[in-house]
């Protein structure tokens, strides 16, 4: 009867919420969408820049202000394509780009430089993976979150998504997100943020392994970033099989908002917003938290008992300045754990016998980068961080007392430090020049013991 119980209980919740979100939409069909213009190699915003909503029915466009950035007012709900045009720049058409009722929408749009040759006609084909770096050749696209909710089986995972890429596969199953590149093994993946290394940003990861069966990054927080298969830009030098280097987009400038959904990935709780409406400075928090563990607080029997609990939190501060640049604090962090009761030591979860089994593992990294603009030509950017990984496995064999007694435990703790330096110059629409270094110290702690 609990079970009944709690069964309703979820159904009628489901019910009250889709109601809810049904006189949402009807209360409002339209929303705003506003976003920044910057040159694609300097990050330089870009001012006059047309922008254009691509529906004949409707008459919307406005024009990017002196700081690159545009509003569109009483844009309509649904799949938009939007269109980006200025004299001297390659156009950027956006397709299919969903607008929401209850959320702004925020763009970062990037604009490459035309070249034009005289008395000659060039003919270029739009590639809709070009890469956001420019030393990259071949084996590299690019890719918008966007994509990683609409391929089939991807679970908002930037990781899952990526198998959809030509020479890529992944494990026998789907309780595991890693990836196999041309081969090459899965451990030779390199994962970054915001432009620095970061552990293996999954939950349940295993020692020494770069995936795991459930991401700790946020799609709902990512913006438009790269993958690579091959290849590698000379900054990528810790990689050997392949690199996401992902980006955070900012919060919102102009109102706050919040956000709470839940799904397979867990429930969710999201703010963002302005620090102050008189700059630009924004915030932007994301806490998840497992769906598995509710549900079997709510009297649901799942897994067995044996029940897979995590959360983790996601966070980027944006702070520019007039005079000093741009200040960018960013984090990502989570906690998980399995614990396997000795009536459960037959099963996958903990096979051996008369022991309790409690698996921990933790991840996060903290960062502070700084974006230094040379005119409109060049830009400096650096970047600091400290990370973490760390993985505790402990066994605990029952006495014929039902007491406990330490059988087995290992710690396994990994650190890093790290500071990057890039600078960047863009001598002529067609020439980029690109130069820097990274530091990495890193320690590893480890115990291994049997009682």
């Amino acid at each position: 009867m609990i079970w009944a119980g709690a069964f309703f209980k979820t159904i009628l919740l489901i019910i009250v919420t889709s109601i809810c979100s049904s006189h949402v939409a009807l209360a409002q069909f339209t929303q705003t969408v506003r976003g920044r213009v910057v040159d694609k190699v300097t990050s330089s915003p870009i001012p006059g820049v047309n922008v254009i909503l691509n529906d004949p029915s409707i008459n919307i466009g406005t024009s990017t202000n002196p700081d690159g950035q545009f509003i569109l007012k009483s844009v309509p709900v649904g799949r938009n394509n939007f269109t980006f045009t200025f004299i001297g720049y390659e156009p950027v058409v956006m397709k299919n780009i969903t607008v929401s009722s209850g959320k702004e929408l925020v763009l970062e749009v990037e604009m490459t430089e035309r070249v034009t040759e005289l008395e000659e006609v060039t003919v270029k084909a739009y590639q809709k993976g070009e890469v956001l770096n420019k030393m990259a050749t071949i084996s590299a696209r690019s890719f918008s979150i966007e994509e990683t909710e609409r391929y089939a089986g991807s679970w908002s995972d930037p990781a899952r998504m990526a198998t959809n890429f030509a020479g890529v596969l992944t494990s026998s199953n789907d309780t595991r997100n890693d990836i196999i590149i041309r081969g090459n093994s899965p451990t030779g993946l390199l994962w970054r943020l915001e432009g620095v290394d970061i552990p293996n940003p999954n939950h349940f990861a295993v020692q020494g392994t770069s995936g795991g069966p459930v991401s700790m990054l946020n799609s709902n927080l990512l913006t438009r970033s790269d993958f690579f298969s091959g290849a590698f830009p000379a900054q990528y030098g810790n990689a050997l099989a392949g690199v996401f280097d992902l980006n955070m987009r900012n919060g919102n400038t102009n109102k706050q908002e919040f956000v709470l959904q839940a799904g397979l990935n867990g429930y969710e709780a999201g703010i963002e917003g302005p620090f102050s409406k008189r700059h630009r400075a924004s915030y932007m928090i994301n806490w998840r938290y497992s769906f598995l563990d509710v549900l079997q607080n709510l009297g649901f029997n799942v897994v067995g008992g044996t029940v897979p609990t995590y959360t983790d939190l996601n966070f980027k501060f944006f702070l520019p300045t007039k005079k000093f640049g741009t200040f960018t604090v960013f984090g990502l962090g989570g906690l998980d754990e399995v614990f396997a009761p000795a009536e459960n030591s037959t099963d996958q979860f903990n096979p051996v016998k008369n022991t309790d089994l409690t698996n921990t593992t933790g991840m996060g990294v903290a960062g502070l980068t700084h974006k230094l603009l040379f005119g409109e030509k060049a830009n400096l950017v650096t970047a600091m961080s400290y990370s973490h990984q760390d993985t505790r496995i402990r066994l605990d064999s029952i006495m014929s007392d039902d007491s406990k007694k330490v059988y087995y435990h290992s710690d396994f703790l990994e650190q890093q430090i790290s500071f990057s330096l890039h600078y960047t110059e863009k001598i002529n629409p067609r020439n980029t020049f690109s130069a820097g270094f990274s530091w990495n110290d890193k320690w590893i702690t480890q115990i291994d013991s049997v009682d």
